[in-house]
């Protein structure tokens, strides 16, 4: 373990910490954040629900990220096009809160999506910033630490901005909640630009060549299943979280309630997961990690089940608190620990020739259900009822942990990789 803490404490770790704060911002504002806002303001479960389908450039950015690959801004490859997206961050954020979705559903819907595909981009160039400045060695617990900045970044959307939005005008809450770009944006100044590693000369080879190589080296049955596997391993909890505020807010709880009570007590046990994760991996290896830790994330999901089961409960009764604490907590626990594994199996399964356009590829893949299916989350909900709908999601978690036989089985050792 003191070898896994001497790899914690280095200038690539604290990047990584900026790099996921950065990337969580954006991304936890549509998940937590516009929901309540929609809630709040009274538009119906079933639109909040297909609200998941403005998440499509998560999805899609393997179709511009050979932009990112091939042309160089005047600050680099990665800190360029990441500076570009978060100025953009930054004022599609701000300007969100201007509008009524109750009588202006449109410009947000527009403004949304743009807000998306500004924070896809960002992601692809922080990702790929991230995987070249990491040795092999270094991906466990260098992603298990952009991982949990990414979950520390939710306490803004998720938490602060719920408390505030009981305080505040939304207009100031969605400004204040944009600021938050900004110590990302200063890392981007301060940091160098990573060494280019056969940087793609023509365009096509930025299109072509990532997808070349990828099936060469796996051969396509071997990348089919990798594929596959991205898909399916977070998509039962995936599904499990997508309505998680309306669902608090379904069972009584105020939106100050659920910042302080409900927020924390998924976020700092997915923290604590992450890290331990990124810890212990540095000893079990990125496989071990995917079994063990998709175990406890898949067997979690059953405490949301038992929570819907037991119904609305008195709101002043602390007991129910705590029911709702330590459910969310061990949910948060898995996901925490699965997600350290997964994120750095796909950066393992990267060249570093072509990092900005596989990692998209991937990560695209690793959206598909956030985006897509989960959209049909408000419908399955009001159709099965929330009991039936987190057994659902407990089944869907099924097939991505049977894939682990073929794409990580257990004693699987694989050669060491260099920065």
């Amino acid at each position: 373990m003191s070898g896994a803490l001497r790899l914690l404490l280095t200038r690539q770790m604290l990047i990584c910490v900026f790099t996921g704060f950065s990337s969580g911002l954006p991304l936890y504002l549509l998940l937590n954040l516009l929901p309540a806002w929609l809630r709040s303001d009274g538009v119906d479960l079933k639109t909040i629900g297909f609200f998941a389908l403005i998440q499509f450039p998560y999805t899609w950015k393997f179709l511009w990220s050979p932009l990112l690959d091939r042309y160089r801004l005047p600050l680099g490859r990665r800190r360029g096009w990441t500076l570009l997206s978060q100025i953009g961050l930054l004022l599609s954020i701000g300007l969100l809160g201007g509008f009524s979705p109750a009588s202006n559903l449109t410009p947000v819907i527009w403004l949304s999506v743009v807000l998306a595909f500004l924070s896809a981009t960002q992601d692809v160039a922080l990702d790929a910033f991230r995987r070249e400045i990491l040795s092999d060695e270094e991906l466990g617990i260098g992603n298990s630490v952009h991982v949990n900045a990414y979950r520390i970044a939710g306490l803004v959307p998720g938490s602060l901005s719920l408390i505030l939005a009981d305080l505040l005008p939304w207009s100031q809450v969605f400004w204040i909640t944009a600021a938050f770009m900004l110590p990302g944006m200063l890392m981007v100044l301060l940091v160098s630009e990573p060494p280019v590693l056969g940087a793609p000369k023509t365009l096509r080879q930025a299109v072509v060549e990532p997808f070349h190589e990828f099936i060469g080296r796996k051969g396509w049955r071997g990348a089919l299943l990798v594929l596959g596997f991205i898909f399916l391993y977070k998509l039962g909890d995936s599904l499990a979280t997508a309505l998680s505020t309306p669902f608090y807010l379904d069972l009584g709880y105020s939106k100050t309630d659920i910042g302080v009570i409900a927020k924390h007590a998924g976020l700092w046990p997915a923290v604590f997961g992450g890290l331990l994760g990124g810890l212990w991996m540095v000893r079990l290896g990125i496989n071990r990690g995917l079994w063990l830790f998709g175990l406890v994330q898949w067997v979690t999901i059953l405490g949301f089940a038992w929570l819907a089961w037991r119904g609305v409960q008195p709101v002043i009764d602390g007991v129910d608190r705590a029911a709702l604490a330590g459910v969310i907590s061990a949910e948060y626990l898995g996901v925490g620990l699965g997600t350290a594994a997964f994120t750095a199996f796909i950066a393992r399964a990267t060249n570093p020739a072509f990092t900005a356009t596989q990692f998209a590829l991937f990560t695209s893949l690793a959206a598909v259900p956030r985006t897509f299916i989960n959209a049909s989350a408000g419908a399955l909900v009001e159709s099965l009822g929330w009991v039936s709908f987190f057994i659902l999601c407990f089944l869907l978690a099924v097939p991505g942990m049977l894939l682990l036989l073929k794409v990580a089985p257990w004693n699987e050792t694989l050669p060491s990789r260099r920065r």
